[in-house]
């Protein structure tokens, strides 16, 4: 690392560049006028130059006193503010919530508005599993998976039942599920085989064409499907928030039951959830129910 003076002096001289007074500044730290002269003594020993000028009444700020002075306090402010940012009080009362990034992005993000609204008290951290190291297992609040509720070593709550439906760019329109057929398919990977089993809840079967993309995520499939690349099969639940977030696609054909499903999942044995995770459970479950209703 580059020459980096010892923070205590560095923080002595900052306070006492505000007050130009040794006492005032020993009141703000809590130190002894010995200890912070010693430290600003020890700061211009270490840069070898004179930051003040210490008259019989009052101190002066020297030109490189000054210059010096401007750095500092800004370096000291960036650090006070991420250390309050990543650490304060206020990020210790965080929710975190970690989804998928399709669940996180086209589901679960369209819904925190209206729980701040209800909880504004509550600020919230929204995580995915692409960032391995955004959040440690014991850190997250609240964990909602999609799947078939079959996970080793956790307990899971079903959440929902899905719909799968066809989506395509709202500037192509398909007339028909024919049309469709024979557009160009975007596959999701590790689904592959939804337009197949699409295709046969209708009595049809896929067109024998191959497939031009494959992406890892309902995200980036929808990316592509807006890009006018082709067709996507997702879950309807994502495909009307996104259009409801204004994103230029449209649904192509009729849904059809999807097989997995949105659990909240916790390990067994571990820690009690938080008195923000119970009111977001409870308030999720409630926002469900009322969907459900309509």
């Amino acid at each position: 690392m580059d020459r980096l003076p010892n923070p205590a002096w560095l923080r002595s001289f900052e306070s006492a560049a505000r007050h130009l007074n040794f006492t005032t500044t020993a009141r703000e730290l809590g130190l002894t006028q010995t200890a912070v002269s010693l430290h600003i003594r020890s700061l211009e020993g270490e840069l070898g130059q004179k930051l003040f000028t210490r008259n019989a009444r009052r101190l002066e700020l020297t030109e490189l006193g000054q210059s010096y002075a401007l750095t500092v306090r800004r370096a000291l402010g960036d650090i006070a503010l991420s250390t309050n940012s990543l650490f304060g009080p206020a990020s210790r009362q965080t929710l975190t919530i970690r989804a998928a990034i399709s669940t996180a992005t086209y589901w679960i993000a369209a819904e925190l508005p209206a729980f701040t609204a209800q909880h504004p008290d509550i600020p919230v951290r929204l995580v995915s599993h692409i960032w391995n190291d955004s959040a440690a297992p014991n850190d997250v609040d609240v964990e909602i998976r999609m799947g078939y509720g079959d996970w080793p070593g956790v307990t899971s709550e079903k959440l929902t039942d899905e719909m799968l439906v066809p989506v395509c760019s709202a500037d192509s329109p398909m007339p028909s599920l024919m049309a469709l057929r024979d557009h160009p398919l975007i596959h999701i990977l590790g689904y592959e085989d939804n337009w197949a089993r699409y295709f046969q809840a209708h009595d049809m079967h896929p067109a024998d064409q191959p497939s031009r993309h494959s992406v890892d995520t309902s995200v980036a499939a929808l990316q592509l499907v807006m890009a006018g690349a082709g067709c996507a099969t997702i879950v309807e639940r994502f495909a009307r928030n996104a259009i409801s977030q204004g994103a230029p696609i449209a649904i192509a054909g009729p849904a059809i039951p999807f097989a997995q499903s949105h659990y909240l999942v916790a390990e067994p044995g571990g820690a009690q959830p938080s008195a923000a995770a119970g009111l977001f459970c409870a308030w999720l479950r409630d926002r469900l129910a009322s969907d459900a209703a309509d």
